[in-house]
């Protein structure tokens, strides 16, 4: 992944790595394919001051992000052999570190993603990544929500699972942790056939 951002804007060098650090923690490091990177990925971020205008921090650093995180769901869209990209939204979680590792985790669960690809909304091994991370959680009061369908409750069956429709290539799950206010989103795709055979088929 190779990304070059510019702009016209006096921005000094200083401004620039601030906005570009905190747009990129919010998009591109919230993209998690298959939990592999590469030591080439990198977001380049140049200005070349040629408009002569001095933009507002916080309004460059928030239409900054807006930019990183529609460039990382254009990446997501276009993932390897993928059929369903997936947005696991974490709330509920005693700090945005928690949301985040509970996410990652289920993003890089190839059990979850497989029973994706399969169209199957298997609560069960949501609730299983969960588990394996550090988070601050109660297991019996989770709530697990895939496309509006609240699968899971309290650790157990809630809405009849068969109500989920896998029909549109978007999967919105959220996870519910009830431990507290903070949340935070990670995007992933299913783990399909065609993954697997556009990266065995080739030698590099």
């Amino acid at each position: 992944m190779l990304v070059v951002i510019t702009t016209d804007a006096v921005m000094t060098s200083k401004e620039l790595d601030a906005a570009l650090r905190e747009a990129t923690r919010l998009s591109f490091d919230r993209l998690d394919s298959d939990g592999c990177m590469s030591t080439n990925d990198q977001v380049s971020l140049l200005a070349s001051g040629a408009s002569a205008v001095k933009p507002d921090f916080a309004e460059f650093s928030a239409l900054l992000t807006d930019l990183c995180k529609d460039l990382a769901i254009q990446l997501l869209e276009d993932a390897e052999g993928a059929s369903h990209s997936i947005h696991i939204l974490v709330q509920g979680a005693d700090s945005e570190a928690d949301a985040v590792e509970v996410g990652r985790s289920i993003a890089r669960n190839n059990l979850f993603k497989a029973a994706i690809y399969g169209n199957d909304p298997n609560w069960g091994r949501i609730l299983a990544a969960i588990g394996t991370t550090g988070a601050k959680f109660d297991p019996y009061n989770i709530d697990v929500t895939i496309n509006g369908v609240m699968v899971s409750s309290k650790g157990g069956p809630k809405e009849d699972r068969s109500l989920v429709d896998f029909s549109e290539k978007r999967v919105d799950l959220v996870v519910n942790l009830n431990s507290g206010n903070a949340e935070a989103t990670i995007v992933t795709n299913d783990l399909t056939h065609a993954y697997v055979t556009e990266n065995s088929a080739y030698s590099s």
